[in-house]
């Protein structure tokens, strides 16, 4: 792997890419049910409209982050122009290098007096 194709050449995530990520974490989804997926687990604070949506799954695409998948979960009762789409095993890497990230910051952040209370209930 050339250091061009690492999961550290894509961090920090910018929030749609991430977001996306995440919601293919769970398997392949459709533009349309990703943007659902997102705004749901977000109680709406993120919203994508489509500009937003399918011009980030075009450069995740491009970036070998995410492809189109062929399978479709009930292709009877499902419009053919949908695409799906599915993580790589690159965008895998990515979402989980990002979360520890994450997790890194966060950690860190509580270590601050005026922070330490987070994380708790």
């Amino acid at each position: 792997m050339t250091a061009a194709h690492t999961p550290e050449t894509h961090r920090p995530l910018r929030p749609a890419v991430f977001h996306i990520l995440l919601a293919l974490a769970d398997g392949d989804r459709h533009g349309y049910a990703i943007k659902q997926e997102v705004e749901e687990r977000t109680a709406g604070a993120v919203r994508m409209g489509p500009g937003t949506l399918y011009e980030s799954i075009q450069r995740m695409e491009g970036s070998n982050l995410i492809e189109e998948s062929d399978r479709r979960p009930d292709p009877a009762a499902d419009k053919a122009q949908r695409r799906y789409y599915r993580l790589t095993p690159h965008g895998e890497a990515v979402l989980r290098a990002e979360i520890t990230r994450l997790a890194n910051v966060l950690d860190y952040a509580k270590t601050k007096p005026v922070l330490r209370d987070l994380g708790r209930a």
